[in-house]
C-alpha cells in the first residue's frame, strides 16, 4: 500500500502553531498549488487547489519560525482524514497532508534558494552552498517559483 503526497506551493497565510497537551508543537499550513489548462473553446483556465498541511514536533517550530504568507515550500507526507463533530453534533471530515518533510524553497538574501528541510532530524553542518554554486543556473532555479505560474496564486 502507498499513501504518499508531494506538493510544491505557496503559503496562503502565516503558519498557525499550537501545542498538544503533552507540549508537542503542531503547526498548520495552508498551501496553494496551481495548474492551468486550455478548455474546449481555447481559453486558458487557471485553477488553484488549497491544501491543509499538519507538521509535528521540531519541524513544526521551524515552520512557524521561518515561514510566512507567500513562502514557497515543498511538502512530502501522507494523506490523513480526521472525523470530528461540529457545534450541532454533525459529523464532519477533514482531509489533510500529514507532513514528514517540509523544505523551504524561497530565496535567501544572498540570492541562493533556501533549502533547509524541516524534518526533525539533526543534520550535521554541511558545505551545501559551495556545491550549489557549482550547479548550473537551471538546476538552482528549478523550484524557485519562477516557473509554473505560482506568482499568479491569488494572495
Amino acid at each position: 500500500m502507498l499513501n504518499s503526497v508531494h506538493i510544491i506551493g505557496r503559503l496562503g497565510r502565516d503558519p498557525e502553531i499550537r501545542y498538544a497537551p503533552t507540549g508537542s508543537p503542531i503547526c498548520n499550513l495552508r498551501v496553494a498549488t496551481d495548474e492551468s489548462y486550455t478548455d474546449r473553446d481555447g481559453n486558458k483556465v487557471d485553477r488553484v487547489e488549497w491544501h491543509t498541511v499538519v507538521v509535528f514536533n521540531r519541524p513544526a517550530e521551524a515552520c512557524a519560525n521561518h515561514l510566512g504568507k507567500g513562502s514557497l515550500v515543498f511538502v512530502e507526507g501522507s494523506l490523513q482524514t480526521r472525523k470530528w463533530q461540529d457545534q450541532s453534533g454533525q459529523d464532519r471530515y477533514s482531509t489533510e497532508i500529514k507532513a514528514q518533510r517540509v523544505q523551504f524553497l524561497d530565496r535567501r538574501g544572498d540570492g541562493q534558494p533556501a533549502s533547509e528541510p524541516a524534518t526533525g532530524r539533526a543534520q550535521a553542518p554541511s558545505n551545501r552552498g559551495a556545491a550549489r554554486q557549482q550547479q548550473p543556473a537551471s538546476a538552482r532555479e528549478a523550484f524557485t517559483g519562477d516557473e509554473g505560474g505560482m506568482d499568479d496564486v491569488p494572495f
